[in-house]
């Protein structure tokens, strides 16, 4: 396959999976028969290890003031999740990095991470007092930034950003303005530089990035219970599988490459939420779910995309680009009224035969060092 061609499988790949894109790369069969579908388990509710998960999660007790004169009273709540952006219309997409490393896929990943023989992720240990394979729990992206959650109480915050404008905020925060940072390297040197991202770090369990103090200050706001009094944009009810969300409407749409302008502007019509789930406990498998408030409209848009999804792997398979036609033979959409289901898969076996090389590699950088 040509460089062309490998761009356009990374851009069909990574506007359905996101982050786990980097991975979705695979060789097909070619002018083989073909073979009987795997059977792949979608992720289409919560089981009972992600409930217990998010019960364990319920560890902030946030006042709710009930009525003007009356006491409050106390709730136990999971502070990421109340950190989230508020209405309808939100980008929130969650990765479960700590379940996503213990998983087959993790494995797989982690000696893709390794293949330096693990020097550069010991240096970030060094510099940030933060081991991200063992204090991470959950990476969120959304319009207003990033958020991190886990076991912050070793980082080094103060030596990173301590020659910033800072305050105490709120019950347990602190808010770092933009500006210069030091950071000093194992061998003891020093570089400077400057970022223009605001920080606020809140009870050593959330990492709050973005850009400017107002948002992350907002951020803080919604954790402790001052934030505006509608639902989070991501309901605990939906915290299922290694990746989920929801993705605004023209979020998605600006995902489609510029000559499928016709479809983002129907999509932007249509539609009015997009919800993600991906599972990587086996089999990488995706379910995007999107709705709208006109049944006919979502029906006609989903058998638009249906269909595009077929003429693209008849395309695929025309041109010799194998590796974009087997992806596309794990596509559907089914129709549900107002809303109609996007789903995607590839087998495990497969990205373990695409990353061997992570694996040799790792070995080989660590029999050097030997």
């Amino acid at each position: 396959m040509d460089n062309r061609g490998r761009r356009r499988v990374w851009l069909v790949v990574a506007a359905m999976l996101f982050v786990v894109a980097a991975v979705l790369m695979f060789t097909g069969q070619g002018e083989e028969p073909a073979m009987e579908t795997p059977k792949v388990e979608f992720p289409r509710r919560m089981r009972a290890p992600e409930r217990e998960r998010a019960e364990r999660r319920r560890t902030h007790v946030m006042p709710v003031q009930v009525d003007a004169g009356t006491q409050e009273r106390a709730r136990p709540r999971d502070p990421l999740l109340a950190a989230l952006p508020r209405g309808e219309g939100k980008t929130a997409v969650v990765i479960e990095a700590n379940a996503l490393r213990h998983s087959p896929i993790g494995e797989l990943l982690l000696d893709c991470l390794m293949r330096d023989g693990g020097k550069r992720l010991q240096e970030l240990r060094n510099l940030s007092g933060v081991d991200p394979l063992q204090d991470l729990d959950r990476l969120v992206i959304t319009d207003e930034g990033m958020m991190l959650s886990g076991n912050f109480g070793n980082a080094k915050f103060k030596e990173l950003l301590g020659e910033r404008v800072s305050m105490d905020y709120g019950e347990g925060a602190r808010v770092y303005e933009p500006g210069d940072m030091t950071v000093t390297r194992p061998d003891g040197s020093t570089a400077r530089g400057r970022s223009e991202a605001a920080v606020a770090t809140w009870n050593n369990e959330l990492l709050v990035i973005g850009k400017s103090p107002d948002e992350v200050k907002a951020v803080v706001d919604r954790v402790e219970g001052r934030g505006p009094d509608e639902p989070p944009a991501i309901s605990e009810g939906s915290t299922y599988g290694e990746m989920y969300g929801v993705l605004s409407v023209d979020q998605l749409a600006r995902l489609l490459p510029k000559e499928q302008a016709e479809l983002a502007d129907r999509i932007r019509r249509v539609a009015q939420n997009v919800e993600l789930h991906v599972d990587a406990s086996g089999d990488v498998a995706m379910v995007a779910e999107v709705r709208g408030a006109n049944g006919d409209e979502v029906t006609d848009l989903g058998k638009t995309l249906g269909a595009a999804l077929s003429m693209a792997r008849i395309k695929a398979q025309a041109e010799g680009e194998k590796d974009l036609a087997q992806l596309l033979d794990f596509a559907r959409v089914q129709p549900d009224g107002t809303s109609f289901k996007l789903e995607m898969a590839v087998p495990l076996d497969v990205i373990k035969q695409r990353l061997a090389f992570c694996k040799e590699e790792r070995s080989a950088a660590e029999a050097a060092e030997r």
